[in-house]
C-alpha cells in the first residue's frame, strides 16, 4: 500500500507542454521597499509569503477584460481571508471591499515566481519581476489560467496588471491582500492594520512594484522608496505594474558582450596587450576594475612585434547582471579599454512534472542539439632573459715621454714626444631575449544515466515510462597551470520530451575540484526528495537521451567545455504496475 501511494503522489503533479520562450511585451514595473519591521503573536508576515494578481485591461477604454489570478508559490493558510479577486482597476472605480473567509482560490504556477516582497534578510529583484512578465512561456500560461487568447493579449489592445499580494497574520487571523486592499481595510479599521503590520502593509507591499511611467490613469511614482506611504497614495499610485504590448512582438535580441558567464562562478577574463617591447627595462603592468575592485597584474613582458595576455581570476556576483570591466594599462602597448560582460542565471526554470493523464500523441523525437565545445586550451607567458654582448670601447690617450740630451757643444736639450695608447673597456652591448613558455588545461567528462533506484521494475538501463532517471556527470581538468585555470563549474541537461529545450535542470556539483562530479538537485515532486527526473507517462518505448552541456571551465584562452549524451530504454509504462481487483471480504 505504501508503494501504491508513493507511485501515486508522484503522479499528480502538474505538467505544461514545450514551448519555445522569449521576451514579449514591454514592462512598466519598477519596486522598493527597506527593513521590516519586528512582528507579535498576533501580528507578523513570514518572508516569502507573497504572490501577484494578474488582470488583463483594455488599454482604451481602461476597463477589465478578463478574470483576476492569483499566483503564488506558497500554500496558504486554508481559513484565510480574502476580499475576492478584484483588480485595482475595478476598486478605483468604485468596487467596495467586501470580506470573504475560507473561500480564497490560488494558482502554483509551473514556472516559479521570483521573490515579489523585500524585507530585511532578502531583497527582491525587480529585473527577476521584469523577465518574468515577459516571458512568452509564462504569459502563455497566464492566458490558460485566466482564459484568455495569447495572440489576442499581445495583439497591442489590451494590458497585463500586476499587483503584489501579501499572506500575513493581523490580530490573530490570516489575511490575502494586495497593497490596495491593505490601503482601503486600514481606513475601515481607523489606522489600526499601519499602526500594527504598517512596514509591511503600507512599505514593502505597496513598493514591491510601481510604475516607472504613467499608465492606464496612474501616474508614475516619485515619491520615497524606503518610507511607509500614505493611504491615499497607496490607492491613487503604489501596488501595481503594467505590461505593454505592440501589434507585432518580435523575440528580443541580446546585446553582443565579450564574456557570458554564470552567476555565483570562477571565471577569468583576459586582454591581449601589444605594441613596443615589453621588458624589465620598460615592464607593463594591466589593471582590471570589477564591480568597484581593482586588479593588478604587473611584471608583463613580451617582445616587440609580438603580444601577452594578461588575465584576471574573479567570483561572479549571485544574481544576473551585466558588468563593465576597466582596463588600464600602464607602460609599453595597449589593449581593449572596456570589456562588457553578461551575467545569467541558469535556475529556476526546471521542467513542469507530469501527472498521470498527460498526453502527446504529437509528439516526434528531436536531434540532439550541439553547444559549443572545446576541450583543450593552450597559452603561454613570455619569459625576459639578457643575452650578453661584450664589446670592447677604445679610449684612446696620448702616452708622452721626454728626452734629455746633450749637443756637441755641450748644451742641454729636452724632446717631448708622445704616442698613442688605448685605455678602453669591455662593455656589454647585449639585448633582451625572450623565451615562450606553453601552458595547457584538457577537459575530459562522463555521463551516466540511470533508472531511478526507487523504479521497482527497472532492470539495468531499461525502465518504464513514468519512473524517474538519475544522472552522474564526472569531470577532470588537466592542466600544468592550476592558478590560471578554473574546475568546470556548471552542468545543465535538456530531456527529449521537450525537444531539448524550454525547460533544463541545472546540476548539483556534489565533488569540487579540478575532479568535479554532478547530480540533479532533489526534485520537489519526488515523494522521497529523491535526486531524480521524473519521465513523462506518454514517452514511446526506445531510446531515452537525455543531453548535458558542461561548461564553465575558464582558461586565460577562454572556456572549456563538453557535450554529454547517455540514454536509458523506455519499455512500457508505469500503468502497466497497476491491476484493478476485487477486495477480499
Amino acid at each position: 500500500m505504501k508503494r501504491i501511494l508513493s507511485i501515486f503522489l508522484v503522479l499528480i503533479l502538474l505538467f505544461v507542454g514545450t514551448m519555445p520562450a522569449y521576451a514579449t511585451g514591454d514592462p512598466n514595473i519598477d519596486g522598493g521597499g527597506g527593513g521590516m519591521g519586528s512582528g507579535t503573536g498576533k501580528n507578523y508576515w513570514n518572508p516569502g509569503m507573497d504572490g501577484v494578481r494578474v488582470t488583463i485591461v483594455h488599454a482604451e477604454s481602461r476597463t477589465v477584460a478578463s478574470r483576476s489570478v492569483d499566483l503564488t508559490n506558497k500554500t496558504p493558510s486554508k481559513n484565510i481571508i480574502d476580499f475576492g479577486k478584484i483588480c485595482k482597476v475595478a476598486y478605483n472605480g468604485g468596487q467596495a471591499l467586501s470580506a470573504k473567509v475560507n473561500q480564497y482560490t490560488y494558482r502554483n504556477p509551473a514556472q516559479t515566481l521570483p521573490r515579489i516582497i523585500s524585507s530585511g534578510s532578502a531583497g527582491a529583484s525587480i529585473e527577476a519581476i521584469r523577465n518574468y512578465f515577459t516571458d512568452a512561456q509564462v504569459l502563455r500560461s497566464l492566458c490558460g489560467y485566466i482564459g484568455f487568447d495569447y495572440d489576442e493579449l499581445i495583439g497591442g489592445e489590451y494590458k497585463l496588471v500586476v499587483e503584489p499580494i501579501a499572506y500575513f497574520c493581523y490580530s490573530g487571523l490570516q489575511y490575502a491582500m494586495t497593497a490596495t486592499e491593505a490601503a482601503l481595510y486600514d481606513q475601515q479599521v481607523n489606522g489600526d492594520l499601519r499602526s500594527k503590520m504598517g512596514s509591511l502593509t503600507h512599505k514593502n507591499l505597496p513598493l514591491a512594484i510601481f510604475l516607472k511611467a504613467s499608465d492606464l490613469g496612474y501616474t508614475s511614482w516619485a515619491g520615497s522608496k524606503t518610507a511607509k506611504a500614505s493611504n491615499s497614495d497607496i490607492i491613487s499610485s503604489l501596488g501595481i505594474g503594467i505590461v505593454r504590448f505592440t501589434e507585432k512582438p518580435e523575440e528580443v535580441i541580446p546585446t553582443d558582450y565579450d564574456y557570458e558567464y554564470r552567476v555565483d562562478t570562477d571565471v577569468i577574463t583576459s586582454v591581449e596587450i601589444s605594441g613596443g617591447q615589453s621588458d624589465p627595462d620598460n615592464p607593463t603592468s594591466v589593471q582590471f576594475t570589477i564591480e568597484g575592485t581593482t586588479y593588478t597584474v604587473s611584471e608583463i613582458y613580451y617582445p616587440d612585434g609580438d603580444s601577452q595576455l594578461a588575465w584576471v581570476k574573479w567570483h561572479t556576483p549571485d544574481e544576473p547582471c551585466v558588468i563593465t570591466i576597466r582596463v588600464n594599462v600602464s607602460g609599453t602597448g595597449w589593449a581593449q579599454s572596456t570589456i562588457n560582460c553578461n551575467v545569467i542565471d541558469l535556475d529556476g526554470n526546471d521542467p513542469p512534472n507530469p501527472i498521470a493523464t498527460d498526453r502527446n500523441d504529437a509528439y516526434r523525437a528531436s536531434p540532439v542539439p550541439t553547444n559549443a565545445e572545446v576541450t583543450s586550451a593552450s597559452w603561454g607567458i613570455w619569459s625576459p632573459w639578457w643575452q650578453e654582448f661584450w664589446e670592447w670601447v677604445p679610449v684612446w690617450v696620448k702616452c708622452w715621454h721626454s728626452d734629455r740630451w746633450t749637443d756637441s757643444e755641450g748644451k742641454s736639450h729636452t724632446d717631448h714626444w708622445y704616442h698613442w695608447v688605448d685605455n678602453g673597456y669591455w662593455e656589454d652591448h647585449g639585448y633582451w631575449m625572450f623565451d615562450y613558455n606553453t601552458y595547457t588545461a584538457t577537459l575530459t567528462a562522463a555521463m551516466n544515466i540511470t533508472p531511478d533506484d526507487k523504479s521497482p521494475t527497472a532492470t539495468g538501463s531499461t525502465t518504464k515510462s513514468g519512473y524517474g532517471v538519475q544522472e552522474s556527470v564526472a569531470a577532470r581538468v588537466r592542466t600544468d597551470q592550476s592558478a590560471a585555470t578554473t574546475a568546470a563549474q556548471n552542468a545543465v541537461t535538456y530531456f527529449p520530451e521537450f525537444g531539448y529545450a524550454t525547460y533544463w535542470r541545472l546540476l548539483d556539483r556534489t565533488i569540487t575540484g579540478k575532479s568535479s562530479e554532478f547530480e540533479f538537485k532533489e526534485n520537489r515532486y519526488s515523494t522521497y526528495n529523491r535526486r531524480t527526473h521524473f519521465t513523462p507517462i506518454w514517452f514511446p518505448d526506445g531510446a531515452y537521451t537525455p543531453y548535458t552541456w558542461l561548461l564553465d571551465c575558464w582558461t586565460p584562452a577562454g572556456m572549456l567545455s563538453m557535450n554529454l549524451t547517455d540514454s536509458v530504454t523506455i519499455r512500457g509504462n508505469l500503468w502497466e504496475e497497476w491491476h484493478i481487483a476485487p477486495a477480499k471480504p
